[in-house]
Protein backbone atom coordinates (compact mmCIF):
# COMPACT_ATOMS: atom_id res chain seq x y z
CA UNK A 1 0.00 0.00 0.00
CA UNK A 2 0.77 3.82 -0.52
CA UNK A 3 0.10 6.43 1.35
CA UNK A 4 -2.38 9.14 1.04
CA UNK A 5 -2.58 12.94 2.67
CA UNK A 6 -6.01 14.25 3.56
CA UNK A 7 -7.47 17.47 4.22
CA UNK A 8 -5.28 18.10 7.22
CA UNK A 9 -2.32 16.18 6.26
CA UNK A 10 -3.79 12.81 8.01
CA UNK A 11 -1.69 9.68 7.04
CA UNK A 12 -4.68 7.37 5.72
CA UNK A 13 -3.59 4.29 4.00
CA UNK A 14 -4.51 3.32 0.27
CA UNK A 15 -4.73 0.64 -1.76
CA UNK A 16 -1.67 -1.35 -2.53
CA UNK A 17 -0.24 -1.84 -6.17
CA UNK A 18 -2.18 -4.35 -7.89
CA UNK A 19 -4.73 -4.37 -5.50
CA UNK A 20 -8.58 -3.55 -7.11
CA UNK A 21 -9.27 0.15 -6.39
CA UNK A 22 -12.29 0.33 -3.84
CA UNK A 23 -15.35 0.97 -6.01
CA UNK A 24 -16.69 3.63 -4.05
CA UNK A 25 -19.95 2.95 -5.77
CA UNK A 26 -20.29 -0.50 -4.62
CA UNK A 27 -18.64 -0.32 -0.90
CA UNK A 28 -21.97 2.47 -0.72
CA UNK A 29 -24.73 0.32 -2.12
CA UNK A 30 -23.47 -2.41 0.52
CA UNK A 31 -23.01 -0.16 3.49
CA UNK A 32 -26.85 1.65 2.40
CA UNK A 33 -28.36 -2.02 2.07
CA UNK A 34 -27.24 -2.59 5.99
CA UNK A 35 -28.49 0.21 6.71
CA UNK A 36 -31.96 0.57 5.17
CA UNK A 37 -32.65 -3.21 5.78
CA UNK A 38 -31.59 -2.76 9.55
CA UNK A 39 -33.26 0.60 10.26
CA UNK A 40 -36.77 -0.46 10.91
CA UNK A 41 -35.87 -3.44 13.50
CA UNK A 42 -33.75 -1.09 14.80
CA UNK A 43 -36.10 1.71 15.14
CA UNK A 44 -38.68 -0.64 16.62
CA UNK A 45 -36.47 -2.10 19.05
CA UNK A 46 -35.70 1.48 21.22
CA UNK A 47 -39.50 1.85 20.46
CA UNK A 48 -39.66 -0.85 23.07
CA UNK A 49 -37.95 1.06 25.75
CA UNK A 50 -39.33 2.86 28.24
CA UNK A 51 -39.46 6.94 28.71
CA UNK A 52 -37.53 8.79 28.28
CA UNK A 53 -35.08 6.10 27.41
CA UNK A 54 -36.86 5.80 23.97
CA UNK A 55 -35.88 9.72 23.04
CA UNK A 56 -32.81 9.82 24.29
CA UNK A 57 -31.60 7.11 22.21
CA UNK A 58 -33.42 8.33 19.58
CA UNK A 59 -31.22 11.81 19.71
CA UNK A 60 -28.67 9.69 19.99
CA UNK A 61 -29.08 7.23 16.87
CA UNK A 62 -29.52 10.98 14.64
CA UNK A 63 -33.30 10.64 14.86
CA UNK A 64 -34.20 13.37 16.50
CA UNK A 65 -32.55 16.87 17.42
CA UNK A 66 -32.44 17.90 21.55
CA UNK A 67 -35.46 19.45 20.92
CA UNK A 68 -36.97 16.13 20.09
CA UNK A 69 -37.85 17.33 16.54
CA UNK A 70 -37.39 15.15 13.61
CA UNK A 71 -33.57 15.02 11.92
CA UNK A 72 -31.84 13.09 9.61
CA UNK A 73 -28.55 13.15 11.41
CA UNK A 74 -25.16 11.15 10.93
CA UNK A 75 -26.03 7.85 12.02
CA UNK A 76 -22.48 6.14 11.66
CA UNK A 77 -21.05 4.64 8.55
CA UNK A 78 -22.98 1.31 9.20
CA UNK A 79 -19.73 -1.26 8.63
CA UNK A 80 -21.33 -3.66 11.06
CA UNK A 81 -24.69 -3.91 9.61
CA UNK A 82 -23.16 -4.27 6.11
CA UNK A 83 -21.44 -7.27 7.37
CA UNK A 84 -23.32 -8.82 9.37
CA UNK A 85 -25.74 -8.92 6.02
CA UNK A 86 -22.79 -10.33 3.81
CA UNK A 87 -22.05 -12.60 6.59
CA UNK A 88 -25.32 -14.27 6.20
CA UNK A 89 -24.47 -14.62 2.29
CA UNK A 90 -21.23 -15.89 2.77
CA UNK A 91 -22.93 -18.92 4.91
CA UNK A 92 -25.47 -18.87 1.78
CA UNK A 93 -28.26 -18.01 3.37
CA UNK A 94 -30.28 -14.63 2.35
CA UNK A 95 -29.08 -11.42 3.35
CA UNK A 96 -32.08 -11.05 5.18
CA UNK A 97 -31.33 -13.75 7.96
CA UNK A 98 -28.77 -11.39 8.74
CA UNK A 99 -30.82 -8.79 10.01
CA UNK A 100 -31.38 -9.54 13.88
CA UNK A 101 -27.86 -9.96 14.09
CA UNK A 102 -26.94 -7.00 12.33
CA UNK A 103 -29.07 -4.89 14.61
CA UNK A 104 -28.00 -6.61 17.82
CA UNK A 105 -24.52 -5.72 16.70
CA UNK A 106 -25.49 -2.49 15.94
CA UNK A 107 -27.36 -1.68 19.77
CA UNK A 108 -24.32 -3.06 21.54
CA UNK A 109 -22.05 -0.69 19.22
CA UNK A 110 -24.10 2.10 20.57
CA UNK A 111 -24.43 0.81 24.16
CA UNK A 112 -20.50 1.33 24.04
CA UNK A 113 -20.35 4.66 22.18
CA UNK A 114 -22.70 6.10 25.18
CA UNK A 115 -20.64 5.10 28.14
CA UNK A 116 -16.94 5.95 26.30
CA UNK A 117 -18.57 9.39 25.68
CA UNK A 118 -19.39 9.48 29.35
CA UNK A 119 -15.74 7.95 30.46
CA UNK A 120 -13.74 9.93 28.16
CA UNK A 121 -15.68 13.39 28.46
CA UNK A 122 -15.53 13.42 24.74
CA UNK A 123 -18.38 16.64 24.44
CA UNK A 124 -18.89 15.73 20.70
CA UNK A 125 -19.97 12.84 18.08
CA UNK A 126 -20.72 12.50 14.65
CA UNK A 127 -20.69 16.66 14.47
CA UNK A 128 -23.22 17.70 17.19
CA UNK A 129 -23.17 17.24 21.53
CA UNK A 130 -23.18 13.88 23.00
CA UNK A 131 -25.81 12.18 24.92
CA UNK A 132 -24.38 12.73 28.27
CA UNK A 133 -23.71 16.86 27.41
CA UNK A 134 -27.70 17.25 26.35
CA UNK A 135 -29.13 14.72 28.78
CA UNK A 136 -26.92 14.29 32.02
CA UNK A 137 -24.56 11.00 32.58
CA UNK A 138 -27.18 8.86 34.65
CA UNK A 139 -29.39 8.86 30.95
CA UNK A 140 -26.35 8.02 28.91
CA UNK A 141 -25.41 4.96 31.28
CA UNK A 142 -28.94 4.45 32.24
CA UNK A 143 -29.68 4.05 27.52
CA UNK A 144 -26.68 2.17 27.16
CA UNK A 145 -27.54 -0.40 29.41
CA UNK A 146 -31.24 -0.96 27.51
CA UNK A 147 -28.97 -0.75 24.19
CA UNK A 148 -26.92 -3.67 25.50
CA UNK A 149 -30.27 -5.91 27.36
CA UNK A 150 -31.94 -4.94 24.23
CA UNK A 151 -29.29 -6.57 21.45
CA UNK A 152 -29.80 -10.20 23.55
CA UNK A 153 -33.25 -9.81 23.50
CA UNK A 154 -33.93 -9.52 19.91
CA UNK A 155 -31.42 -12.32 19.22
CA UNK A 156 -32.91 -15.00 21.97
CA UNK A 157 -36.70 -14.10 20.76
CA UNK A 158 -35.83 -15.89 17.47
CA UNK A 159 -35.74 -19.18 19.17
CA UNK A 160 -33.66 -21.52 17.72
CA UNK A 161 -30.27 -22.85 18.07
CA UNK A 162 -28.54 -20.66 16.04
CA UNK A 163 -29.75 -17.92 18.03
CA UNK A 164 -28.50 -19.39 21.05
CA UNK A 165 -25.04 -20.05 19.49
CA UNK A 166 -24.85 -15.95 17.91
CA UNK A 167 -25.81 -14.89 21.22
CA UNK A 168 -22.85 -16.68 22.72
CA UNK A 169 -20.20 -14.79 20.34
CA UNK A 170 -22.52 -11.79 20.70
CA UNK A 171 -22.07 -11.74 24.71
CA UNK A 172 -18.07 -12.68 24.20
CA UNK A 173 -17.54 -9.94 22.34
CA UNK A 174 -19.00 -7.88 24.61
CA UNK A 175 -17.11 -8.80 27.35
CA UNK A 176 -13.85 -8.30 25.44
CA UNK A 177 -14.82 -5.12 24.31
CA UNK A 178 -15.29 -3.87 27.87
CA UNK A 179 -12.20 -5.49 28.50
CA UNK A 180 -10.63 -3.11 26.15
CA UNK A 181 -11.78 0.14 27.28
CA UNK A 182 -11.05 -0.58 30.97
CA UNK A 183 -7.55 -1.05 29.02
CA UNK A 184 -7.73 1.98 27.64
CA UNK A 185 -8.84 4.24 30.80
CA UNK A 186 -6.09 2.25 33.09
CA UNK A 187 -3.30 3.39 30.23
CA UNK A 188 -4.24 7.11 30.30
CA UNK A 189 -2.76 7.07 33.81
CA UNK A 190 0.58 5.21 32.60
CA UNK A 191 3.27 6.75 31.72
CA UNK A 192 4.37 4.16 29.38
CA UNK A 193 1.99 1.42 26.95
CA UNK A 194 3.97 -1.38 24.90
CA UNK A 195 2.77 -1.62 21.35
CA UNK A 196 1.75 -4.91 22.57
CA UNK A 197 -0.36 -4.05 25.01
CA UNK A 198 -1.76 -1.36 22.73
CA UNK A 199 -2.27 -3.68 20.25
CA UNK A 200 -4.52 -6.33 22.72
CA UNK A 201 -5.92 -3.39 23.84
CA UNK A 202 -7.35 -2.21 20.22
CA UNK A 203 -8.31 -5.61 19.40
CA UNK A 204 -10.87 -5.93 22.10
CA UNK A 205 -12.31 -2.61 22.17
CA UNK A 206 -12.69 -2.54 17.93
CA UNK A 207 -11.87 -5.77 16.99
CA UNK A 208 -14.35 -8.34 19.03
CA UNK A 209 -17.32 -6.46 17.86
CA UNK A 210 -16.32 -6.04 14.33
CA UNK A 211 -15.31 -9.63 14.01
CA UNK A 212 -18.61 -10.70 15.40
CA UNK A 213 -20.71 -8.63 13.77
CA UNK A 214 -19.03 -10.57 10.26
CA UNK A 215 -19.55 -14.32 12.13
CA UNK A 216 -23.29 -13.53 13.53
CA UNK A 217 -25.07 -13.62 10.32
CA UNK A 218 -23.38 -16.66 8.93
CA UNK A 219 -24.08 -18.70 12.25
CA UNK A 220 -27.81 -17.60 11.91
CA UNK A 221 -27.91 -18.81 8.58
CA UNK A 222 -26.43 -22.02 9.76
CA UNK A 223 -22.93 -21.84 8.99
CA UNK A 224 -20.55 -24.46 10.99
CA UNK A 225 -18.30 -23.52 13.59
CA UNK A 226 -14.94 -23.37 11.41
CA UNK A 227 -16.70 -20.61 8.69
CA UNK A 228 -17.60 -18.57 11.40
CA UNK A 229 -14.38 -18.59 13.53
CA UNK A 230 -12.50 -17.42 10.09
CA UNK A 231 -14.83 -14.93 9.23
CA UNK A 232 -14.32 -14.13 13.17
CA UNK A 233 -10.77 -13.93 11.72
CA UNK A 234 -11.08 -11.54 8.83
CA UNK A 235 -13.24 -9.16 10.98
CA UNK A 236 -10.30 -9.10 13.94
CA UNK A 237 -7.75 -8.16 12.04
CA UNK A 238 -10.41 -5.77 10.15
CA UNK A 239 -11.16 -3.67 13.45
CA UNK A 240 -7.09 -3.44 14.40
CA UNK A 241 -7.04 -2.05 10.67
CA UNK A 242 -10.03 0.55 11.17
CA UNK A 243 -8.16 0.96 15.17
CA UNK A 244 -5.01 2.19 13.31
CA UNK A 245 -6.84 4.14 11.06
CA UNK A 246 -9.26 5.80 13.15
CA UNK A 247 -6.23 6.52 15.81
CA UNK A 248 -4.14 8.35 13.03
CA UNK A 249 -7.28 10.39 12.41
CA UNK A 250 -7.67 10.91 16.34
CA UNK A 251 -4.75 13.16 16.19
CA UNK A 252 -4.35 14.33 12.39
CA UNK A 253 -7.90 13.60 10.64
CA UNK A 254 -9.77 16.80 9.82
CA UNK A 255 -12.45 17.64 12.59
CA UNK A 256 -15.22 18.93 9.83
CA UNK A 257 -14.59 15.32 8.53
CA UNK A 258 -14.51 13.43 11.77
CA UNK A 259 -17.31 15.28 13.68
CA UNK A 260 -14.45 15.70 16.80
CA UNK A 261 -12.35 18.69 17.70
CA UNK A 262 -8.80 18.75 16.34
CA UNK A 263 -5.77 16.53 18.22
CA UNK A 264 -8.77 15.12 19.78
CA UNK A 265 -6.85 11.81 20.95
CA UNK A 266 -4.28 14.26 22.54
CA UNK A 267 -6.35 16.08 24.51
CA UNK A 268 -7.69 12.60 26.54
CA UNK A 269 -3.81 11.31 26.55
CA UNK A 270 -4.93 8.37 25.08
CA UNK A 271 -2.12 6.21 24.51
CA UNK A 272 -3.26 5.79 20.87
CA UNK A 273 -0.81 3.41 18.41
CA UNK A 274 0.91 6.33 17.15
CA UNK A 275 1.97 7.51 20.01
CA UNK A 276 3.09 4.13 21.97
CA UNK A 277 5.19 3.77 18.88
CA UNK A 278 6.57 7.14 19.06
CA UNK A 279 7.49 6.42 22.27
CA UNK A 280 9.25 2.56 21.87
CA UNK A 281 10.88 4.24 18.85
CA UNK A 282 13.84 5.50 20.57
CA UNK A 283 15.84 8.73 19.65
CA UNK A 284 15.65 12.91 20.22
CA UNK A 285 12.26 13.04 19.30
CA UNK A 286 10.99 10.21 21.19
CA UNK A 287 12.38 10.69 24.56
CA UNK A 288 11.20 14.65 24.07
CA UNK A 289 7.43 13.43 23.51
CA UNK A 290 8.29 11.26 26.66
CA UNK A 291 9.16 14.36 29.03
CA UNK A 292 6.50 16.02 27.88
CA UNK A 293 3.59 13.55 27.91
CA UNK A 294 5.41 12.64 31.75
CA UNK A 295 4.94 16.39 32.75
CA UNK A 296 1.50 16.60 30.75
CA UNK A 297 -0.01 13.63 33.24
CA UNK A 298 0.93 15.96 36.22
CA UNK A 299 -0.33 19.07 34.85
CA UNK A 300 -3.61 20.43 36.13
CA UNK A 301 -3.45 23.30 32.99
CA UNK A 302 -3.31 20.11 30.68
CA UNK A 303 -6.90 21.36 29.64
CA UNK A 304 -6.12 24.79 28.49
CA UNK A 305 -2.80 23.82 26.49
CA UNK A 306 -3.08 26.02 23.24
CA UNK A 307 -3.41 24.68 19.78
CA UNK A 308 0.34 25.23 19.54
CA UNK A 309 1.87 23.11 21.65
CA UNK A 310 -0.66 20.43 20.64
CA UNK A 311 0.54 20.55 17.16
CA UNK A 312 4.18 20.55 18.57
CA UNK A 313 3.53 16.56 20.51
CA UNK A 314 1.96 15.86 17.17
CA UNK A 315 4.82 16.76 15.41
CA UNK A 316 7.16 15.02 17.65
CA UNK A 317 5.30 12.09 17.05
CA UNK A 318 5.84 11.79 13.64
CA UNK A 319 9.31 12.55 13.39
CA UNK A 320 9.45 9.92 16.20
CA UNK A 321 8.14 7.42 13.38
CA UNK A 322 4.75 6.94 15.08
CA UNK A 323 2.95 8.17 12.31
CA UNK A 324 4.04 6.01 10.00
CA UNK A 325 4.32 3.18 11.64
CA UNK A 326 0.91 3.18 12.57
CA UNK A 327 0.18 3.55 8.83
CA UNK A 328 1.77 0.43 8.14
CA UNK A 329 0.59 -1.55 10.85
CA UNK A 330 -3.14 -0.57 9.26
CA UNK A 331 -1.52 -2.22 5.92
CA UNK A 332 -0.75 -5.11 7.85
CA UNK A 333 -3.49 -6.09 9.70
CA UNK A 334 -5.18 -5.37 6.45
CA UNK A 335 -3.25 -8.20 4.43
CA UNK A 336 -4.08 -10.46 7.48
CA UNK A 337 -8.05 -9.74 7.32
CA UNK A 338 -7.79 -10.47 3.52
CA UNK A 339 -5.63 -13.44 3.90
CA UNK A 340 -8.30 -14.98 6.72
CA UNK A 341 -11.16 -15.32 3.50
CA UNK A 342 -9.92 -18.55 2.17
CA UNK A 343 -12.94 -20.05 3.13
CA UNK A 344 -15.80 -21.51 0.79
CA UNK A 345 -18.16 -18.92 -0.04
CA UNK A 346 -19.86 -17.37 -3.19
CA UNK A 347 -17.05 -15.61 -4.98
CA UNK A 348 -19.33 -12.28 -4.90
CA UNK A 349 -19.62 -12.22 -1.27
CA UNK A 350 -15.73 -12.57 -0.64
CA UNK A 351 -15.36 -9.45 -2.95
CA UNK A 352 -17.57 -7.84 -1.06
CA UNK A 353 -15.72 -8.07 2.22
CA UNK A 354 -12.73 -7.67 0.49
CA UNK A 355 -13.87 -4.43 -0.78
CA UNK A 356 -15.17 -3.41 2.30
CA UNK A 357 -11.92 -4.38 4.02
CA UNK A 358 -10.26 -1.75 1.89
CA UNK A 359 -12.99 1.03 2.33
CA UNK A 360 -12.57 0.60 6.01
CA UNK A 361 -8.46 1.39 5.84
CA UNK A 362 -8.60 4.18 3.44
CA UNK A 363 -11.15 5.96 5.10
CA UNK A 364 -10.78 9.27 6.44
CA UNK A 365 -13.39 9.60 8.85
Amino acid sequence: MSVSTGTRGETVPTAPPGHPVVDTADVSALLERGRTLSAPVLRAAVDRLAPPMDTVAAYHFGWIDAQGNPADGDGGKAVRPALALLSAEAAGAAPEVGIPGAVAVELVHNFSLLHDDLMDGDEQRRHRDTVWKVHGPAQAILVGDALFALANELLLELGTVEAGRATRRLTTATRKLIDGQAQDISYEHRERVTVEECLEMEGNKTGALLACAVSIGAVLGGADDRTADKLEEYGYHLGLAFQAVDDLLGIWGDPEATGKQTWSDLRQRKKSLPVVAALAAGGPASERLGELLAADAKSADFASFSEEEFAFRAALIEEAGGREWTSQEARRQHAVAIGALDVDMPARVRAQLTALADFVVVRKR
